[in-house]
């Protein structure tokens, strides 16, 4: 089965490759020629892997997949969520993003944070929904090199040590975008 994931992050596409395994080709947007900036206006994490989803469907008429993920802090209301990559401002500066996160968290006893990872899959001009989430909190400053995004002051549940910390082998067995994966692999193990 050929499935485009509707990203151009090689980070990503290592990680659900691995997980997916040789049961699906995957396809980067490079691949198919792609190099569009595809909108992501929407409220949710939901809306913007549909949105995603959709502008390649549409577009290149292949059975695809997208995702969207967000941190979502308890003691800002969610926040920063869907504006996850560019809570700062700027998209994808990922120290300005956590600069800002922890002197919001200043003087806040509540950490309690989850990351939670949407992805829409369009198979068979069908949509469907699967998530991840992985409950943790945020820790005061950075810890460890490896990783992106917020990973250095995110502490998972059950773990002592930051994303960044447990490295990559460890962090994509147990993140939010693995979970989520793993539902749309056992889905499309079943079809």
């Amino acid at each position: 089965m050929k499935l485009v994931f509707a990203t151009n992050n090689a980070h990503k596409l290592e990680e659900v490759s691995a997980i997916l395994g040789n049961s699906v080709e995957l396809l980067s947007l490079k691949a198919i020629d792609c190099n569009d900036d595809i909108p992501e206006t929407a409220e949710t994490l939901e809306g913007n892997a549909l949105m995603k989803a959709r502008y390649i469907h549409e577009r290149y008429h292949c059975d695809c997949f997208a995702d969207d993920t967000g941190l979502e802090v308890e003691a800002l209301n969610g926040a920063p969520g869907v504006y996850s990559a560019r809570y700062a401002g700027v998209a994808h500066d990922s120290e300005a993003n956590m600069q800002k996160l922890l002197k919001e968290l200043e003087g806040k006893e509540n950490r309690k944070a989850r990351f939670r990872t949407v992805i829409a899959l369009i198979l068979d001009n069908k949509e469907y929904l699967f998530e991840g989430i992985v409950e943790g909190e945020i820790i005061k400053g950075k810890r460890g090199g490896s990783g992106f995004g917020y990973d250095p002051v995110f502490v998972p549940q059950g773990e002592s040590a930051t994303f960044a910390e447990l490295g990559e082998e460890v962090k994509n067995r147990i993140s939010h975008r693995a979970r989520a994966v793993e539902k749309l692999n056992q889905f499309l193990n079943e079809r």
